[in-house]
């Protein structure tokens, strides 16, 4: 089987966001987990497009923002140079591009309780590619090979060795998880930071929204 560090990400992910005591049979799946990072505006700008209240501002990890957003509706908002990056985030592909106008980027990546998962990246206001991580060969999007160098060494599909349409050696099996890990290379690649260091161990911020208040 693969080496654990394939599946690392993941797993972070996975024990960063759950805290102790939580029921064994929730995934990220199963909470309905997204995140998007955005690079061209300020924490000003964010927090205005994403409805979110400035003055309630407070320092924040993202191993605390579950229990905070089912307390309060808080989201996590994370900075790291010229990216940032909100959990729970807009990841659709009609929200995203809005976000990477005027020569901007934006990175969406979502899985939700039908065990769907999809990653887009967007820039200037368009829409560059977008796909499913388990299947990245059905890309959509104006340049669907565009991030093809930073995919270089990743693994993505999910084989199947009792299904037909994926051959392969068992010993070679793709699982969810390493290609969740794969997603999240990808996007540390995508916006030069390293994902596990400046983002899901670090501390940042979480906000509650305006409507709240």
């Amino acid at each position: 089987m693969r080496l654990r560090q394939e599946t690392y990400l993941y797993r972070l992910l996975v024990s960063t966001v759950f805290t102790e005591g939580l029921d064994h049979d929730m995934d990220l799946w199963a909470l309905g987990f997204s995140a998007t990072w955005v690079q061209g505006m300020d924490v000003a700008t964010l927090t205005a497009k994403f409805s979110l209240d400035p003055s309630t501002r407070t320092p924040c990890r993202l191993g605390e923002i579950l229990d905070r957003n089912i307390d309060d509706g808080s989201v996590w908002v994370a900075e790291v140079g010229d990216w940032l990056c909100v959990v729970p985030g807009t990841y659709d592909d009609r929200s995203l591009p809005p976000l990477s106008a005027d020569n901007g980027q934006a990175v969406g990546l979502t899985m939700d309780i039908n065990h769907t998962e999809r990653f887009a990246y967007a820039r200037d206001g368009r829409m560059v590619v977008s796909f499913d991580p388990l299947w990245p060969d059905e890309r959509t999007g104006d340049d669907p090979h565009a991030l093809d160098h930073l995919m270089e060494g990743l693994r993505f599909r999910f084989n199947d060795p009792h299904d037909p349409a994926t051959p392969g050696n068992p010993e070679d099996l793709v699982e969810e998880d390493e290609s969740i890990s794969s997603t999240l290379t990808l996007i540390g690649r995508l916006t030069g930071t390293d994902i596990a260091a400046d983002w899901f161990d670090a501390p940042h911020s979480c906000f509650r929204s305006a409507s709240q208040q």
